[in-house]
């Protein structure tokens, strides 16, 4: 069954409007749909596909969109829908139009030059080229251009991972255990999860694997003082709380009170008491002050480029500069150094990021360690065996979409001396 011709139109308009990257794409369309509520569940799910592609596909898109017929914009909307729906389900087409795209999809794009096959910006593969080398960002640029699947966290209080998938398959949803968390589930469809009773009555929660390994590394215990000092919308802060059993106190801390205020509906599903969000004016605030030297365990998801989450938002390759990652690592680095004295004697300090880039992890890190000799680096291949999780890794985990199928992560955990 085809789109309707009005599906092109509103690609194209919506895709004006996010390739100016004043904003996160999401929010861009999130807002376009709420002001275009005619637009159907399909016609939605299609414009969003198509938008998608294009920002993934940007350079190869906008060479091939040198050739064809009529504005340069719709085009661009074209390459996206073929790309996502195929041309055969596009209403509309003129006769060149569908030839157009019928020579495009023939194109191998194997045989395109690099830069076209990365689709970064040019800054960006010169950095990860340096860090990776060409075979390798091939591999891992290939990964970030595909969609990510669906990762599901089992809350422990209240679920155990077999009878959710048993649950989950029953319902006709295809999905399997993650291989590295032993509470995550893999759906490589997305079914509309709100309206599943596993999911209101929170025994399931949405979390990347690559993110629920870190609230594993975290390795929070009963009874303990935990915080969680950039908690976000407290996906890692509610993986967390069920680690601890609900007891102890765990602290989401965050400069967002809009972010915080996310958590709260999650709060009340999962069935946690023992968080506490606190919204605090920055990293020195009086109320990170009253807990220095109290926490067993210290969370630090830090501000960071994104770079490792394209799968899922494929602007900020574009909306990143080498400046705005220099404003970041002042950022992590103050960030760090705060966190750092809430820790006490004997206790853990978890610093992690969704980035690709080696200025944003392992080198804080080692600036870190040499301006704090307090701590010392845990490497991270016994922090994964203490967790009991199947990994091979080092000094820190790195996490590949090309071979964990998780986003970008990397983690590095620091210990206060006794």
């Amino acid at each position: 069954m085809r789109l309707p011709p009005f599906v092109v139109s509103h690609t194209e308009e919506v895709l004006r409007e996010i390739l100016r990257f004043t904003g996160p794409a999401d929010v861009v369309l999130s807002r376009y749909f709420r002001e275009n509520p005619k637009l159907g569940g399909r016609e939605r799910g299609a414009v969003a596909e198509a938008v998608y592609a294009v920002l993934r596909n940007k350079l190869m898109y906008a060479s091939f969109a040198e050739s064809g017929v009529g504005p340069a914009m719709r085009r661009q909307a074209l390459l996206g829908l073929g790309e996502t729906v195929g041309a055969d389900a596009i209403g509309g087409l003129s006769e060149e139009e569908a030839a157009w795209l019928k020579r495009i999809a023939q194109i191998d794009r194997t045989t395109l030059p690099l830069g076209l096959q990365l689709n970064l910006p040019p800054w960006l593969q010169e950095r990860l080229t340096q860090q990776l080398g060409e075979a390798q960002l091939l591999a891992l640029t290939g990964a970030l251009n595909r969609q990510a699947p669906l990762d599901l966290r089992v809350n422990a209080l209240k679920a155990k991972r077999e009878p959710v998938l048993a649950e989950l398959t029953a319902a006709g949803i295809v999905c399997e255990a993650t291989p590295f968390s032993p509470l995550g589930i893999r759906i490589r469809r997305k079914p509309a999860l709100q309206n599943m009773p596993l999911f209101q009555d929170g025994a399931i929660e949405v979390q990347d694997e690559g993110s629920q390994l870190l609230a594993q590394i975290t390795g929070a215990k009963r009874g303990e003082l935990v915080i969680d000092f950039c908690a976000g919308a407290g996906g890692k802060t509610l993986a967390l709380g069920a680690a601890m059993r609900n007891t102890g106190r765990l602290y989401a801390l965050d400069v967002s009170e809009k972010r915080l205020a996310k958590l709260k509906p999650r709060l009340a599903r999962s069935g946690l008491s023992n968080v506490h969000p606190v919204v605090i004016a920055h990293e020195n605030d009086t109320k990170v002050k009253r807990m220095a030297g109290k926490a067993d365990r210290v969370l630090v998801d830090a501000p960071c480029s994104g770079l490792g989450t394209l799968r899922r938002n494929p602007d900020m390759k574009w909306r990143q500069t080498p400046e705005s990652v220099i404003e970041l690592n002042a950022k992590q680095q103050a960030i760090l150094a705060s966190a750092a004295r809430l820790v006490k004697p004997g206790g853990r300090l978890v610093y992690a990021t969704c980035s690709l880039l080696e200025e944003e992890n392992e080198a804080i890190a080692a600036q870190f360690i040499a301006a704090n000799p307090a701590f010392r680096l845990v490497p991270m291949q016994q922090i994964l065996e203490e967790q009991k999780i199947a990994l091979e890794m080092g000094d820190y985990l790195k996490l590949l979409p090309q071979v964990h199928e998780t986003d970008g992560f990397f983690s590095a955990v620091f210990e206060r001396s006794a």
